[in-house]
């Protein structure tokens, strides 16, 4: 199986717990390189006692004061120690200091420094970050302060109100608002073909140095924290649930570290079109739907188990799988070490394999 053929096949693939089919030019919402502050004003103060009747300026002033700004410091290059320099954003969600942010802002780095919204700045401790999600855990070492209410990111849908607010190009507390445009991305679509997250998709501009930030819904709850954007395209920003991003943390916060279970193998979804070309590979694929394993890689928990190229998954547990979203899906609500039934065709047999998913290699 060469990988021309991987990219042959680019419109109907995806990505497992495991192995990348391919990659979109995408720009991750690196921070950007700190900068010294202009005094342009972003969000005027509304005085307490003013009334507003427009929701995006309600929802703005309820979460401002939660947002904070990230300067990272790092090395750019191990074999100078260069230290680098970047800058992200971040909200609280305990008023004892808890923050989060994406783990790209935060990688590498030596020494966090938070800037709250009243000016302070604080020396932050990492407590965790998870590359696979993409969710980071900081720890200010203070009290009293606001903390952002989180929303309901299972419940959202395509068309409601998104709210921006993060500190893009060093502009601190800049807004931007849209809808919300899509739901369930998986992270092929952003060239993260690994990530263990189906995006959420808006057109509220963001731009490097908003990651870490929040999405807002129209009552000022957090949705998704703000993460990558399509650098060839406007409008199609993506950010990372809520609801899940809030389970990574509370890991995080316990442990340090969040386990992710995989099989190792790569795969597609079948159709008629896939089916030919794999066919073309002398695969000899006769059924009409399931998801094919391609590839496996050596000496991973599918290699171990003994799947092969060619088969094509139909049931994983007790349920039935007809996308490679449906299978990663399932292999994450499992266990590590524990047996997972993978029901498969082969050759015109139907076979039940049972895989201990193994940890995901750092």
């Amino acid at each position: 199986m060469t990988r021309n053929f991987f990219r042959k096949i680019i419109a109907h693939s995806a990505y497992f717990a495991g192995g990348a089919l391919f990659a979109i030019p995408v720009m991750q919402l690196l921070p950007t390189k700190a900068q010294i502050e202009q005094p342009v004003a972003q969000l005027p103060t509304v005085s307490a006692d003013s009334t507003s009747t427009n929701f995006i300026t309600a929802a703005v002033e309820q979460a401002s004061p939660s947002v904070v700004r990230i300067t990272s410091a790092g090395n750019s290059r191990a074999a100078d120690r260069q230290p680098a320099r970047g800058m992200g954003s971040g909200f609280i969600i305990s008023s004892d200091g808890v923050v989060l942010t994406n783990a790209h802002v935060v990688r590498g780095a030596q020494r966090v420094t938070v800037t709250l919204g009243d000016g302070r700045s604080l020396i932050g401790e990492i407590l965790g970050q998870d590359p696979l999600t993409d969710v980071a855990v900081v720890k200010l070492p203070a009290n009293n302060l606001p903390a952002l209410p989180l929303g309901n990111s299972q419940t959202i849908q395509p068309g409601e109100w998104a709210i921006a607010i993060g500190n893009p190009l060093g502009l601190n507390n800049t807004v931007t608002a849209g809808i919300i445009s899509g739901t369930g991305r998986p992270g092929g679509v952003i060239g993260s073909p690994n990530s263990r997250v189906n995006f959420i998709q808006t057109d509220a501009a963001i731009n490097p140095g908003n990651s870490g930030g929040p999405l807002l819904n129209q009552q000022g709850e957090v949705i998704g924290i703000n993460t990558a954007i399509i650098g060839r395209a406007r409008g199609l920003g993506f950010a990372i649930p809520i609801d899940q991003a809030r389970n990574i943390a509370e890991e995080l916060i316990a442990t340090g570290e969040v386990q992710h279970p995989y099989l190792g193998v790569q795969m597609v979804t079948l159709d008629s079109l896939t089916r030919e070309r794999l066919n073309r590979d002398n695969l000899n694929i006769q059924a009409d739907e399931g998801v094919v394993i391609v590839e496996v890689a050596n000496a991973s928990p599918a290699a171990r188990a003994g799947l092969r190229s060619g088969d094509i998954i139909e049931q994983i547990g007790d349920r039935r799988v007809l996308t490679t979203a449906e299978v990663q899906q399932a292999v994450a609500a499992s266990s590590i070490g524990e047996d997972l039934a993978v029901q498969i065709a082969r050759n015109g047999r139907r076979l039940t394999i049972a895989v201990q998913p193994g940890q995901f290699p750092s």
